[in-house]
């Protein structure tokens, strides 16, 4: 189907690359995500490059020459949408990392698609402005985010990454640079290409370029833990904010054995065990924000009442920078934890109404028991995003996959069934991809991999991923 990498191909790209890799100075990284049991495969060659002009050079030669070419940022996928599965060129954009310029009369910045999400988030924060979307992983690249629609733990107040994407400079199959969208806030100017782009996974182009939203930052945030007895009416407690006319920056949820596990990898107790007696089954760590300090503690009051009234044992103000830090880095350790006690793992990132997480939940732990798994959750509370991590560590990998697979053919028609969807922000990569068939069905099935034959003839672009099975 795709052409052998030649020495003679090999040549021509060294020719418009100073930045290429072959053999053994290949970074053995580049043969797998952060989620290696969707497989491992190294690519036959790769190229760091500095510009724009020097990915389409190399595209160019790829597309002339059929050979299959898989685009990367920092690697921190969990679908397998960054691993080379045909092998080919891979071509790493995660040296393309500069903060070009900030347009504050038209609350943007531009920056290349390498620039990590960590270093955008402090750098805005210097200008006072707000980059909104949070995923869990701050060291990834925000190309990358925009690729796969990362939202994060800031959706629920502030929209996901396809909100704050104005423009983006792209590389297409063929080598042609073009440019989606523009500063502007409204169109109604024809298909949107930019929305096609994002959440694509780099299987229709290779994003270089961004233009972003952002917005002043809030004065003043602050953060709550709240443990319940159980899950459920942890749960259960979420929509209230919403009928209460309260925003919350983000609403978490996780349960007691993850959050021990956290704790045990951080080395450091921050989430309560017990209170009045009584054992903590599941907590919700919410942030509120503001511009003023009586506006918050305000929030905080009404929603300590909330909360109360709902169930909750206590409420627990992180109140100072140092405890909000210690809340939330033990958050954002969820998944090392698993990762750390864990031989084998994977994980889905099923997105389901929000008055529908509680009894889903339940649903997803009777199916682990059924099916011989140990299963880890924690989430988006607020919009509904659930992540479901499925442990082993006395199973053959073999039989953990069997397992897995019956598991999530069970758990993702049930998602379906009451109206969610397969990912809501890891992507479909290649490990996701009959399960999307399953859930959207064979015409929005078709319709996809219809859009990636238009922008992709030859289809060399990230093959095996999303929509098209090789």
């Amino acid at each position: 189907m795709y052409n052998e990498l030649t020495s003679e191909i090999i040549e021509q790209i060294k020719g418009v690359s100073d930045h290429v890799f072959e053999g053994g100075d290949i970074n053995p990284d580049y043969s797998k995500d952060e989620m290696p049991i969707y497989g491992t495969k190294m690519p036959d060659l790769a190229v760091q490059p500095r510009s724009t002009e020097e990915v389409a050079a190399v595209m160019k030669i790829c597309y002339e020459n059929n050979i299959p070419v898989t685009p990367r940022g920092a690697g921190t996928g969990l679908a397998g949408g960054a691993v080379p599965v045909c092998g080919g060129v891979l071509i790493d954009t995660s040296k393309m990392n500069k903060i070009i310029s900030y347009d504050l009369e038209n609350f943007v910045v531009n920056i290349e698609a390498g620039v990590l999400l960590n270093d955008l988030a402090e750098d805005c924060l210097g200008q006072g402005m707000l980059y909104p979307p949070d995923p869990g992983e701050k060291f990834a690249c925000v190309g990358g985010n925009v690729a796969t629609n990362a939202g994060g733990m800031r959706a629920v107040k502030y929209g996901a990454t396809r909100d704050y994407v104005r423009a983006m400079t792209v590389v297409l199959p063929t080598g042609e640079i073009t440019k989606f969208g523009a500063t502007v806030t409204k169109t109604s100017s024809g298909y949107s290409l930019l929305n096609l782009m994002i959440g694509a996974e780099g299987t229709l182009g290779i994003i270089t370029e961004l233009t972003l939203k952002v917005i002043p930052a809030p004065k003043v945030a602050q953060s709550l833990i709240i443990p319940f007895e159980d899950l459920d009416t942890a749960l259960k407690t979420v929509p209230k904010f919403k009928m209460a006319h309260m925003d919350p920056q983000a609403i978490e949820f996780m349960e007691r054995e993850i959050v021990l596990a956290s704790e045990r990898y951080i080395g450091k107790s921050v989430f309560p065990q017990e209170l009045e007696g009584i054992q903590i089954g599941a907590y919700l760590l919410i942030t509120l924000d503001g511009n003023t300090e009586e506006e918050v503690e305000g929030l905080i009051e009404q929603a300590a009442e909330i909360v109360l009234e709902a169930g909750a044992i206590d409420v627990l103000v992180a109140d100072t920078p140092s405890k909000m830090k210690d809340a939330w880095a033990a958050r954002s350790s969820f998944l090392e934890a698993i990762m750390e006690e864990t031989k084998l793992l994977d994980e889905c990132d099923v997105v389901v109404p929000v008055n529908e997480i509680a009894q889903y939940l339940n649903f997803v732990n009777e199916t682990g028991a059924e099916c011989g798994l140990e299963i880890k959750s924690f989430g988006h509370a607020g919009d509904g995003n659930l992540h479901i991590y499925q442990c082993s560590n006395d199973l053959e990998e073999e039989e953990f996959k069997k397992r897995v697979d019956k598991f999530f053919g069970i758990i993702y028609k049930e998602a379906t069934d009451i109206g969610g969807l397969v990912s809501g922000e890891h992507g479909i990569g290649s490990g996701k991809v009959k399960y999307l068939l399953d859930s959207v069905g064979d015409v929005n099935m078709s319709l996809m991999e219809g859009i990636k034959k238009v922008f992709d003839p030859k289809m060399i672009l990230n093959p095996g991923k999303v929509c098209y099975t090789l």
